[in-house]
């Protein structure tokens, strides 16, 4: 186990679509790239040919499968957390990450039927930008991280049809888009402009965001 992470990818115990996110693992995971399963995600890895290098949780909602699973695991840091903390798990195996010098982490698992956990989830996108780390959370139909300004979006790389932003810190100075179906020149868009930048589409081959200040949620996502 290296005592350094740069690049992370966190299995969380949310909904998992298993032949994508085993897809994802294919084309993503490396010797560079570090596997952490937070609390249940420990139960995605069973009969697969992966295993984490570490797992961070109480896992206290672990099958019994999946508790005899972990027990088996003899090259997987255990990092066994106490069932009464501030912390969800997920955001337990963030910091773990981060400690460990992570500046990249991608998060599968992190949508799911409760809605309460994936605006968790969302705050974990301000936590680790506040940490300096770019967290991303991944779905079989979603893409979403926060994003700076200037950043360029290349349409050959984008996830699926549909690109939408939204404010995710109350108000968003001077949002310009260019090279979308749908461009804006130095909008203020506030939190209630809830339907203007869902569904837009890249229509260059590179589209371009800027804003002046504020906290720019992006979503890419397909049908």
């Amino acid at each position: 186990m290296r005592k350094s992470m740069k690049d992370v990818i966190i299995v969380s115990g949310g909904n998992i679509q298993r032949d994508f996110a085993l897809d994802f693992l294919k084309k993503n995971k490396t010797e560079k790239v570090d596997l952490i399963a937070a609390d249940r995600g420990v139960e995605f890895f069973k009969g697969t040919d992966w295993q984490p290098e570490v797992a961070v949780g109480d896992f206290d909602s672990l099958s019994a499968e999946g508790a005899l699973y972990l027990q088996g695991l003899r090259e997987t840091e255990i990092m066994r957390l106490k069932p009464e903390k501030d912390d969800s798990d997920t955001q337990s195996a963030v910091n773990f990450a981060i400690d460990r010098g992570a500046e990249r982490i991608t998060i599968l698992g992190a949508t799911g039927n409760r809605i309460d956990h994936l605006m968790a989830n969302f705050g974990l996108l301000v936590h680790g930008r506040n940490r300096g780390a770019d967290i991303i959370l991944v779905d079989q139909w979603n893409y979403m991280k926060l994003i700076e300004s200037h950043t360029v979006l290349k349409k050959e790389e984008q996830f699926g049809k549909y690109v939408s932003f939204f404010s995710l810190e109350g108000d968003l100075t001077g949002l310009t888009l260019r090279g979308f179906k749908y461009p804006l020149n130095k909008y203020h868009l506030k939190v209630s402009d809830s339907g203007l930048t869902v569904s837009n589409e890249i229509v260059d081959e590179e589209a371009c965001v800027e804003f002046d200040a504020g906290s720019l949620l992006m979503l890419m996502t397909r049908d």
